[in-house]
């Protein structure tokens, strides 16, 4: 595992209690950041606190964050805990809300997997950008996917939220380009973790089938990625998606 320099640093990573989020806390903390884990699953969220403070100081907090206000005081938390600092902002959180064509889909399905993928990003990083602004630094890693880029069949409600987070990751790079703030996403093929759970096995299939690689993602190999966007050497780059997809994205 390369060192990666994150000394000193405070991040926030949603969804930290298990999968990618995880393991980006687990890379952070061996790489000199304070952690403060996000998450609405309180008993995952205890043992994952547990686990990890073994690495260095941690914080968990069990936050909806689709609620603004929750979001503001999982904010105001986070800072009381550890220095007065958010350096880091990882959103990572996020669901699948099963699979169906989009005519069969439930439309309450629909408005909560936008709600979650999209407008909980959106919250989150209305809350912490003003702390990263009167810093002069801050590194904002939005998890979106490849079916963001492509569009997966029977899943259209995922899909079009992992596109809108693409797109408020271009729009906010854009407008902190010059405040010392970088934000940039990653487009991520599957990685085998809890999300499979809520899927079919057919879709599970259809997802390997597109990787040439033939496999899917590892929880590390993301972590590496999303590292190294979360540090200082990610200097130059901004609004930007990097891919995760084993082959598979065609742009």
């Amino acid at each position: 595992m390369n060192q990666l320099d994150l000394a000193g640093r405070i991040a926030v990573i949603t969804g930290g209690a298990r999968g990618i989020g995880y393991a980006v806390a687990e890379r952070m903390l061996r790489s000199g950041a304070g952690v403060a884990i996000w998450d609405l699953d309180a008993q995952a969220l205890a043992q994952a606190g547990e686990a990890l403070s073994k690495l260095g100081p941690v914080s968990t907090h069990s936050v909806e964050l689709t609620e603004e206000g929750a979001v503001q005081q999982a904010v105001d938390d986070t800072l009381a805990r550890h220095g007065g600092r958010i350096d880091i902002l990882v959103n990572n959180a996020g669901i699948t809300g099963g699979n169906g064509t989009t005519w069969e889909l439930d439309p309450q399905t629909w408005r909560r997997v936008i709600e979650v993928n999209l407008v909980a990003p959106f919250l989150t990083c209305r809350a912490i950008v003003p702390h990263m602004l009167r810093q002069g630094y801050g590194r904002i890693v939005n998890i979106a996917s490849i079916a963001g880029k492509e569009g997966n069949p029977n899943a259209s409600h995922y899909s079009a939220s992992k596109a809108g987070l693409i797109g408020l990751t271009k729009s906010l790079g854009k407008e902190l380009a010059t405040k010392g703030v970088m934000v940039n996403a990653v487009t991520p093929a599957a990685a085998k973790t809890a999300i499979f759970d809520s899927m079919t096995q057919a879709h599970i299939d259809f997802m390997l089938s597109k990787i040439p690689m033939g496999r899917f993602l590892q929880v590390d190999e993301a972590a590496s990625l999303i590292g190294w966007l979360a540090s200082e050497d990610c200097a130059f780059s901004t609004g930007a998606v990097f891919d995760l997809s084993g082959g598979r994205a065609s742009y």
